[in-house]
């Protein structure tokens, strides 16, 4: 019987995605010597430092937390060297210098939301609605010098319903993929660990950061594109459009549930048709119901709140 190797880890991570992950750590026994997290940053209207989702959760259980701004500077490869950590684990957190990755006995290792070498990038579980997928997963691989390109140690998929929202299959894959690396971490542990290269792909999706141009919805396309576009940013960062009310300038308004009605028409793109109990708008191939919108300055509501106390013109398009 071979003898398990003494880990110390060191977790990297900032936003919710990964704080399940550092839980399942903890909570399988795991010695966690240091978390590196992003910096405070200012948020809101008061514009108060706020702490990353990680670094809250590290501070209840009394865990060393580092800050750096600066992943190459001296001070900080002095203090990660300090920790004397033999494995460090990456969750939604940046690229690494290869000081920092190469560091520790056991390698780095990162946990990311797709099927690798699918959707390499910032923003993979989006990517993957949006673009009509009926399935995606996570994956371990070690770092390498390169962005989401090492070698692979496990993955596990699941399906993508017609329905899923972007917010849903967040919660499922940092579910399933919490478990996925504790599975890894043990067979590290135990000394068990193979890898296999990512295959070489000719088709590959990326997954772009995503920005105010890229989240807009372009009302001339088909219905399914438009459909998996908005659920595929729901609830965060949210599909948006403007407004043409017939008023002085066009409003930009978010869009969150929708639903698909395959109806063939003759209707110009982004036409609005509404009643007091529904809202939906022409596009190629039939129409999107829309079920929950917010207006600039207020807040998201439910289509029958909202045509209750606003007005939609005769003519009121989105564009």
């Amino acid at each position: 019987m071979t003898q398990k190797h003494d880990l110390r880890i060191v977790f990297m991570g900032t936003p919710d995605f990964a704080v399940a992950t550092l839980k399942a750590l903890l909570d399988n026994n795991y010695n966690v010597v240091g978390v590196i997290t992003a910096p405070d940053r200012k948020a809101g209207r008061g514009q108060k430092l706020k702490s990353s989702a990680v670094k809250e959760f590290a501070q209840k259980h009394n865990l060393n937390i580092l800050q750096p701004t600066n992943l190459k500077a001296e001070s900080f490869i002095e203090e990660l060297k300090a920790l004397k950590a033999n494995l460090q684990i990456i969750v939604a957190f940046r690229m690494l210098p290869k000081v920092v990755w190469q560091m520790p006995e056991f390698g780095t290792f990162n946990l990311h939301a797709s099927l690798l070498p699918q959707y390499r990038g910032a923003a993979p579980i989006h990517w993957a609605i949006i673009n009509g997928e009926k399935k995606t997963g996570v994956t371990t691989f070690f770092i390498d010098e390169k962005i989401d390109t090492g070698a692979i140690i496990l993955s596990e998929e699941t399906n993508i319903k017609e329905d899923t929202t972007v917010g849903q299959l967040h919660d499922e894959l940092m579910a399933i993929g919490s478990k996925l690396v504790v599975t890894t971490v043990k067979l590290i542990e135990e000394g068990n660990v193979t890898t296999t290269i990512q295959p070489k792909s000719e088709d590959l999706k990326t997954a772009y950061k995503l920005n105010r141009d890229n989240c807009k919805i372009d009302w001339s396309e088909d219905l399914d594109t438009i459909y998996n576009k908005i659920r595929g940013l729901n609830p965060f960062p949210t599909a948006w459009c403007y407004l043409d009310n017939e008023e002085e300038k066009p409003l930009s308004v978010k869009l969150y549930g929708v639903e698909k009605i395959y109806e063939p028409h003759n209707f110009e793109a982004g036409l609005i048709f509404s009643d007091k109990n529904e809202l939906k708008v022409s596009c190629q191939g039939g129409y999107i119901k829309v079920k929950e919108m917010q207006l600039p300055g207020k807040r998201k509501m439910d289509v029958k709140s909202l045509l209750n106390g606003f007005e939609f013109s005769k003519n009121a398009k989105l564009l």
